[in-house]
């Protein structure tokens, strides 16, 4: 096999997730998904990859593990939206919060190959006219990222040991370089070494999001 058709060394993809509502990721029916947001992660992601969200400051869960999953299929939004695996992820607004925040959201029109973008809480003016988070989502990939071995936390995951705080990121954007590969391997071996798989507890801003208690319980979209 030629070096330049060797798979690549196992990435390890860290983040902070800044709003955490269950939607990107979506930990619900039995498996995970990263759909939207993240365009570089979905990008280029491979199957084997390891993807860490680590809590935001603002909840005082900073080096707190919202989420990890481990990367098993890579799929497209027409793909995803047309997969029965996968119906219950297109969002349902009115009913339980689950179904709210669904993240099956995008396909092409069969008419003229525009992106479609279901209503959701995701929704936002601008994507009307193909830009705001429609752009964000759609623009540079169609990838999204499937994992169903995975464990989510919300806002009441393990805090990362001392020993691996040179991987915690804490700035926007995502990183996947190490300096040193050893401890990756070491940080990867401890998330799997905690028995939890699954979802375990509800997304943070479930309970910590005043706005969003506030509009769910007006617009009547909690359960």
């Amino acid at each position: 096999m030629s070096a330049s058709k060797r798979p690549r060394p196992q990435r390890l993809y860290r983040y902070v997730i800044d709003h955490d509502r269950g939607f990107a990721p979506n930990p619900f029916f039995g498996v995970c998904t990263l759909a939207c947001c993240k365009p570089g992660i979905r990008k280029h992601a491979a199957i084997g990859d390891i993807i860490v969200g680590f809590g935001t400051a603002k909840y005082d869960l900073d080096g707190h593990i919202i989420y990890w999953m481990a990367v098993d299929e890579i799929s497209d939004f027409d793909s995803y939206w047309g997969d029965p695996r996968f119906l219950m992820k297109r969002p349902q607004m009115g009913g339980s919060l689950s179904l709210c925040f669904g993240d099956n959201i995008y396909r092409r029109s069969d008419d003229n190959g525009r992106w479609i973008q279901e209503a959701s809480f995701h929704s936002d003016p601008n994507s009307r006219h193909g830009g705001g988070n429609l752009k964000r989502d759609t623009g540079t990939t169609d990838k999204l990222l499937i994992g169903k071995e995975f464990a989510y936390w919300g806002g009441d995951g393990p805090k990362t040991p001392a020993a691996f705080d040179p991987l915690v990121w804490r700035r926007r954007g995502e990183k996947y370089r190490v300096e040193d590969p050893s401890m990756q391997a070491e940080f990867i071996s401890w998330l799997r070494s905690i028995p939890e798989r699954g979802l375990r507890r509800p997304p943070a801003d479930w309970t910590r999001d005043r706005k969003l208690r506030a509009l769910l319980q007006t617009e009547k979209k909690a359960c």
